[in-house]
Parts: C-alpha cells; sequence; structure tokens
C-alpha cells in the first residue's frame, strides 16, 4: 500500500477530530455528514475497514514519517531503555 502524503494524513485526521468534537457537542444532521464523511475518507485512506484501526493505521503511519526523516521512534526509545 502506497502511504499518503504527510499533509494530506494530518489534514484528514484533523478534519476528523473536528468533526467527532463538533458531532459529540451538538450533534445534527450536518455534523453527522461531516464525521461520516471524514471517517470515510480517513478509512479509504488508511485501507481499514473501521474507525478505530484507522486511527490505529494512521499514528503507524506518522511514526513511519518521522522514522524517515531520521526522527527518534517510540520503539528506539523503547530498545534504549
Amino acid at each position: 500500500m502506497l502511504l499518503p502524503a504527510e499533509k494530506n494524513l494530518r489534514a484528514v485526521l484533523a478534519r476528523f477530530a473536528a468533526a467527532r468534537i463538533d458531532h459529540d457537542a451538538l450533534p445534527t444532521p450536518e455534523t453527522g455528514r461531516m464525521l461520516q464523511e471524514s471517517s470515510e475518507t480517513l478509512r479509504a485512506m488508511t485501507g481499514t475497514h473501521t474507525v478505530k484501526d484507522a486511527l490505529r493505521t494512521a499514528d503507524a503511519m506518522l511514526e513511519q514519517y518521522r522514522a524517515d526523516r531520521g526522527g527518534i521512534t517510540q520503539a528506539d526509545e523503547a530498545l534504549a531503555a
């Protein structure tokens, strides 16, 4: 699977988070639609079937981006401990 561009993944995650907060705070048909659309986009972008799996996969992708930039990953920190 090809990784989406980091900025695109972060943008979708931000849209999902905003939609989740808006819908939890004051559910309306519009907030429900925005949550559904952002959830579908996130699942498609990560190649998963559930939002929970999509968020887990997105976290792994972000970790991969950090590793590719030469940043220290959580796994590296655990090995160093």
